[in-house]
């Protein structure tokens, strides 16, 4: 890994230093703290950022094609092809050693997929042999099981066990299993479970709900909710109906583990990449973290860069205008440290000031 020498002068951002975009810190971003050789981080949101809809947008396949990124709502595995074949970069589910040249060097990138749902691996020894129930857009039930919890049904698979759990299924017009894949479930859950007798342990939001009228969701016309809309409805109907509130807890951003959760994958992804193991680091450091800076590029100024500044050194948030954030200034209750138009020109940004006097390790999430 390349090493960045240490700088004796803070340096300025001028927007003169692109032709595109302008660029509108809300705090001075320098290099004067970064230890000498520590290299840095950059992690992506996808909607909004890399993507709209299945279309990379702002420059995203070229300056991916230096760095790289992560997912929601299916496999890791489904989803670094997806990402391979969308944004035209070899990405692996687990991790990634690619050759890019940038400014006559070689820089080695390693990089992890890493999905808001990534923690829920956290709850194995509690849920690994307990029925669970996921539910979200995509695969859920699969995601799940790639994780190593042993009896999780989607939440189609669950209600097609009860044929009036859904009371409003005789109005819908659409089918969410085929008889065969019902077949499947059945036959897969027999062996290890009994889902009529036994009791369900934990529900899972894997990802965006689909049927909110079944799982509680409804359509809205402004700016896209997703989870965290779902949670709010969840919490409201289930708090009025019982006495004991609905206990959650989330994982996802803004949320101050979903950030601790990048640095330490960040981090192990780094030992690997040196042969190092991360107790060997931590006795040698009184640091926890390898990285000078780890930059957070989103659309969402309330998660992205609301949880990067939660998040506190060595995050610096980057806010983008192709998604949620429209604004031709900052952000004003949740103000990013740099402000610009696309992806591709926060990647020209953090490279231009990580390598304009030298040379730095990379690793990106």
């Amino acid at each position: 890994t390349g090493r960045a020498p240490s700088k004796s002068n803070p340096a300025s951002i001028h927007p003169s230093m692109f032709s595109q975009p302008q660029l509108l810190p809300s705090r001075s971003l320098h290099n004067s703290p970064h230890s000498k050789g520590q290299p840095f981080g950059i992690a992506f949101d996808i909607d909004g950022v890399i993507l709209r809809g299945g279309t990379p947008i702002g420059g995203s396949r070229q300056a991916l094609q230096r760095l790289y990124q992560n997912g929601g709502g299916v496999p890791e595995s489904q989803r670094a092809l997806e990402l391979s074949e969308l944004l035209g970069v070899n990405i692996m589910p687990s991790q990634l050693l690619a050759d890019v040249t940038f400014a006559s060097f070689l820089l080695f990138l390693r990089s992890q997929i890493v999905q808001g749902h990534s923690l829920f691996r956290n709850l194995l020894g509690r849920y690994q042999d307990e029925l669970i129930v996921a539910t979200g857009k995509g695969e859920p039930a699969l995601v799940m099981s790639e994780y190593g919890f042993n009896k999780v049904l989607s939440i189609d698979e669950y209600v097609s066990y009860f044929k009036d759990i859904d009371p409003v299924s005789q109005y819908k017009n659409w089918t969410t299993m085929s008889r065969s894949d019902r077949s499947s479930t059945l036959t897969k859950l027999a062996s290890v479970c009994d889902v009529y007798t036994e009791k369900v342990k934990a529900a899972f939001i894997v990802s965006d709900p689909v049927d909110w009228g079944r799982d509680i969701q409804a359509a809205f016309p402004d700016k896209r909710l997703g989870v965290g809309a779902f949670k709010i409805a969840l919490e409201s109907i289930f708090n009025r109906v019982h006495h004991t509130p609905l206990e959650c807890v989330i994982y996802g951003k803004p949320e101050p583990i979903a950030f601790k959760n990048a640095e330490a994958t960040l981090n192990q992804i780094h030992c690997d990449m040196n042969h190092e193991s991360l107790d060997s680091h931590l006795n040698r450091n009184q640091s926890k973290n390898y990285f000078s800076a780890l930059y957070m590029v989103g659309d969402n100024p309330s998660v992205d860069i609301k949880g990067a500044r939660q998040a506190g050194d060595p995050w610096i948030s980057v806010l983008t205008r192709t998604g949620m954030f429209h604004g031709k200034g900052n952000h004003q209750e949740y103000p990013a440290d740099l402000v610009v138009d696309t992806v591709e020109d926060a990647v020209d940004f953090i490279l231009e000031k990580e390598f304009s006097s030298g040379q730095s390790g990379c690793s990106s999430g």
